[in-house]
């Protein structure tokens, strides 16, 4: 048996050196949302801890302004 069986979870990946973290470019907090509309947790971000913070500040304003939703439940 293998102990360290590699994870199946979905790696999105990190954020690049020119772009920066803000709630009105959609496009990059969404690459840090699950389908439920989630924010994924820094361990499967690969983000350091205060990149997680600017993340989730900006998927929670843009949430409030409604550039994204609250949840995803699409049944």
């Amino acid at each position: 048996m293998n102990k360290f069986r590699r994870s199946l979870r979905r790696r999105s990946p990190s954020i690049r050196s020119d772009e920066t973290v803000d709630y009105k470019n959609t496009s990059l907090p969404r690459r840090f949302v699950s389908e439920q509309g989630k924010i994924l947790s820094r361990r499967m971000n690969r983000l350091a801890s205060k990149q997680q913070r600017l993340i989730a500040t900006a998927v929670k304003r843009a949430r409030i302004l409604a550039l994204l939703p609250f949840s995803n439940n699409e049944n």
